[in-house]
């Protein structure tokens, strides 16, 4: 197994920078997840560890090497890409085998092995002599994958592999690449715009925009200690929900003052750095509440229904709270209809401030853990505790 290490790693096209010195370490054996919006630098990332692009400056490291200048031959990487790549004349099983020969360190009775077993594990062994044209998306990408595995690599790198396929087979796919790494235990960085497939797949999740590195963390670190805003309105679905609010400190306490309501926050780090100033208030769709469903009402709300969403196992509510808007997630079964006003609350425990100015997470009212990161970087330590 390899390790995989970005130093200060920068990429230009002209003018376009699209990579702004990030850095990274992924370790033997990982499976890391670059997630973001469409042009955020993540497939340019990507392929700069392949050697597909040429660094601008910085460096890239395998166990310790630097491979900057190295041809992608010679790197021992395997790509599996988002429209598959296969010979249209060939085989399944000369696309697979097709360069190993070439490659002069495979003999026949070899590749033959490696094709039978990465056929073995990925269950098309019954497709080999079938040309793509005769095989499913599903079926084509996992012959694109059985290319990648007969290589015995030391680090897969996947670029949005799964997005031509259909959302059923997309969860299909998932649950497939997940045992397979379980199983091969290969280095792998996978690239996607996909939250989903970030927050399934990833052991660590690394959220890029505009050629920066966000935040590093396991998916439920980053759902819920988010670093800044952008990470908070990025990963989730629906967003979480954003109110302006100015923090205020009332006796012992402190609130968060927003023109249509004032809301208690519990005591937690950060809050005396937000006191007196503008901030962010956040809180998620699923930790909102009606008030008549919670058990406690530490503070309320009203707010208009403007859509209803079934979902089967929940109601999606878009409501209008003064000039702003929010989205609640209520029991699926609530008698609630467009234009009902409601009385909301939220859960204590699941509140976060952001810098109005810079973005930065200043505050999390989680009572057993706060603030996590407050600069974009690695993430792996658990949450610190509260004072």
């Amino acid at each position: 197994m390899t390790s995989v290490t970005l130093s200060d790693l920068h990429k230009e096209f002209g003018d376009v920078v699209a990579v702004r010195g990030i850095d990274l370490e992924i370790e033997d054996g990982e499976f890391v997840v670059v997630v973001g919006p469409s042009g955020c630098g993540k497939s340019t990332t990507l392929r700069s560890i392949a050697g597909l692009e040429t660094v601008t400056s910085g460096e890239i490291r395998m166990d310790g090497r630097n491979v900057v200048g190295v041809e992608p031959k010679d790197r021992n990487v395997a790509m599996v890409f988002q429209n598959y790549a296969l010979y249209p004349h060939m085989t399944a099983r000369r696309n697979i085998t097709f360069g190993m020969k070439s490659g002069g360190s495979f003999d026949d009775d070899e590749i033959d092995r490696r094709v039978e077993e990465a056929a073995d594990i990925l269950d098309i062994a019954d497709l080999l002599d079938r040309k793509p044209a005769a095989l499913s998306g599903g079926e084509r990408q996992r012959v694109a994958l059985g290319r990648a595995i007969v290589r015995d690599p030391d680090v897969f790198l996947m670029d949005e592999p799964l997005s031509n396929l259909d959302a059923k087979l997309r969860i299909q796919m998932r649950a497939e690449l997940a045992k397979l790494h379980d199983e091969l235990r290969t280095t792998t960085i996978y690239v996607t715009h996909d939250q989903t497939e970030a927050m399934t797949l990833g052991e660590r999740v690394v959220v890029m925009n505009d050629g920066e590195i966000q935040q590093v963390a396991p998916p439920q670190r980053l759902y819920d200690y988010p670093a800044n805003r952008f990470v908070a309105e990025f990963i989730g679905d629906p967003a979480m929900n954003m109110f302006p609010v100015t923090v205020e400190r009332v006796g012992d306490g402190y609130e968060a003052v927003h023109p249509e309501f004032r809301l208690p926050l519990p005591a937690g780090e950060g809050l005396q750095e937000a006191a007196g100033s503008a901030a962010v208030l956040g809180v998620r769709p699923e930790d909102l509440l009606l008030a008549s469903e919670a058990d406690a009402a530490p503070g309320t709300f009203e707010a208009t229904v403007q859509v209803t969403e079934p979902l089967g196992d929940s109601l999606l509510l878009e409501c209008a709270v003064g000039d702003g808007a929010l989205k609640v997630h209520v029991s699926p079964r609530a008698e609630i209809s467009r234009g009902d006003r409601v009385e909301l609350t939220y859960d204590p425990d699941r509140l976060h401030l952001f810098d109005a100015e810079t973005g930065r997470a200043i505050y999390h009212s989680d009572p057993d853990a706060t603030a996590a990161p407050t600069v974009p970087g690695d993430d792996r330590a658990d949450p610190i505790d509260q004072d």
